[in-house]
């Protein structure tokens, strides 16, 4: 069920690249306890919004909540410590690094550095294997990321993310570059972890694969919503449209 007390939000997000305002006043209102989707045209300011509400880079202005804590300075890793997981678009593994070992140096507060020392525990390897088990992913634990196809190396990602045991996980593009089979798994995915109680936020072009899992579509462009509602609403909606048309 949808908890507003829990939603993320923001008010009035605006960031500009030297004369390109890419976001522009953005009030911003995901639906707590579902699958939200992020659309919009090449360049409305999706990707530009994830990075500002995580943190990796700053806003010049507004105000971004979670769960009524104020978040809108906050560094990428109190982010994540407050419940938030991301995904990217491109892919961030450690490419020389094992399946297992990238899951494992997702654990907090061990890292990267724990895994560089050696330290693991017992009960996390467990964990990360079963998140390689359930993304599909894990006859390949002792395999190289490298040597890993683009969406198995996407499915790696999103088990490094969800070995952190985030409330909340903004995925963006999930579907970019990955073939038929891994987008239905990573669709079932999506589904089965609502249902468990995680929140969703994807950006995401492919319109089949939002209009199938999404509760909840916010409409962006040019730096803005110009709508939000369920699917049914979203698929006829003028505005949108319009966007999509360069109208």
């Amino acid at each position: 069920m949808s908890d507003e007390r829990g939603a993320l939000r923001t008010e009035g997000l605006t960031k500009a690249f030297g004369g390109v305002v890419a976001l522009d006043g953005a009030s911003v209102a995901f639906q707590h306890g579902r699958v939200n989707a992020l659309i919009g045209p090449n360049g409305s300011g999706k990707t530009t919004f994830f990075n500002c509400v995580t943190g990796m880079i700053r806003a010049d202005s507004g105000r971004t909540t979670y769960r009524g804590r104020d978040i809108t300075r906050a560094a990428p890793h109190a982010v994540a410590h407050a419940g938030i997981g991301r995904t990217f678009q491109l892919c961030r593994v450690f490419p020389r690094m094992s399946a297992l070992d990238n899951v494992l140096a997702a654990v907090r507060p061990s890292g990267l550095l724990g895994q560089l020392r050696g330290a693991r525990g017992r009960a996390e390897v467990d964990r990360a294997r079963g998140w390689l088990t359930r993304l599909g992913i894990e006859h390949l634990a002792d395999v190289e990321a490298r040597n890993m196809s683009w969406g198995q190396q996407k499915l790696l990602e999103l088990a490094g993310v969800l070995m952190s045991e985030p409330e909340t996980v903004l995925l963006d593009e999930p579907a970019g570059g990955v073939n038929p089979a891994l987008l239905d798994r990573i669709g079932t995915l999506v589904r089965d972890l609502n249902a468990e109680g995680r929140t969703f936020v994807i950006v995401e072009h492919n319109m089949d694969l939002v209009m199938s899992i999404s509760d909840h579509i916010v409409v962006f462009d040019r730096g803005r919503p110009i709508a939000e509602g369920p699917p049914s609403v979203i698929r006829s909606d003028e505005r949108v449209l319009g966007a999509y048309l360069g109208v």
